[in-house]
């Protein structure tokens, strides 16, 4: 992996292949660039496809402070490192950071994100509350794999399924990034979603959501494509918060077509 110095001087791993305009794929919470790789095998063949550990995990550094505005750095660090006329896809709270970073004035013309995981609504705020409170518990107490059982409970994973986990291969690994929980976590703010602030994005941005996703996920895709200024939704039949990725290229394909046939016309 190639390595660029985010502007606090923190080392930021990004793996670069394909050909054609480049792309930069933001991944969720606890996963790193090889996270990515189906996805970005399928895009390949039209773009440069650039994928990067954020923060804390991986090959990356990290200062062990979480702030959003040194991941907005980092992402920002990586989109000029792929170069001029770079496009951004963002993954879960991956697409939270994106939005961020677009919203603090990153060049960007084209965003797409997948269920940034807002909770918007009464109900909502209270469990990100509750949510966040217990995760700052369990890493004050150094309980990395209480962090990351939290943050499977929180996206639907069944218990069964995380006890069975704990004894897989991965589990070290995602024990190894659960402190980068709290940055995601950060991210998300109270879980509203933050409309004055994302007033400033002027990427066309793509707001995509499973058909198959909870109703409160859809439809704060849906509010959040609203509180774009060029935003547009769409929902994927089938599809829920783990969204095949040979579903979701074609799609961000399409959407960031413009950009190919630019590229080739000037090639």
């Amino acid at each position: 992996m190639d390595r660029i110095l985010s502007a606090d001087g923190t080392p930021i791993a990004y793996r670069r292949q394909g050909e054609g305009p480049p792309l930069v794929l933001v991944g969720g919470a606890l996963s790193v660039a090889a996270t990515d790789a189906a996805l970005a095998a399928l895009l390949a063949p039209r773009f440069t496809v650039i994928t990067y550990d954020r923060r804390g995990r991986g090959a990356s550094g990290d200062t062990g402070r979480c702030a959003v505005a040194r991941e907005v750095e980092d992402l920002a660090a990586v989109v000029g490192a792929a170069g001029a006329g770079t496009s951004v896809f963002g993954m879960s709270s991956g697409g939270a950071l994106a939005l961020e970073a677009a919203a603090a004035g990153l060049p960007v013309e084209l965003l797409a994100v997948y269920e940034p995981p807002y909770t918007p609504g009464t109900s909502g705020l209270r469990f990100k509350a509750r949510c966040t409170a217990r995760l700052q518990r369990l890493l004050a107490a150094g309980d990395r794999g209480g962090a990351v059982e939290l943050f499977l409970s929180m996206t639907g994973v069944a218990e069964e399924t995380a006890a069975r986990m704990r004894r897989s291969p991965v589990w070290p690994e995602l024990e190894a990034r659960a402190h980068t929980l709290a940055y995601d976590d950060a991210l998300l703010g109270d879980g509203a979603i933050p409309a004055e602030r994302f007033s400033a994005v002027a990427a066309r941005t793509l707001v995509i959501c499973g058909g198959f996703s909870s109703a409160p996920a859809r439809a704060a895709t849906r509010t959040l494509a609203e509180a774009l200024p060029r935003g547009r939704h769409r929902t994927l039949t089938g599809q829920m918060r783990e969204v095949a990725p040979q579903v979701l290229a074609p799609v961000l394909t399409e959407f960031f077509a413009r950009d190919v046939y630019a590229y080739r016309r000037a090639s």
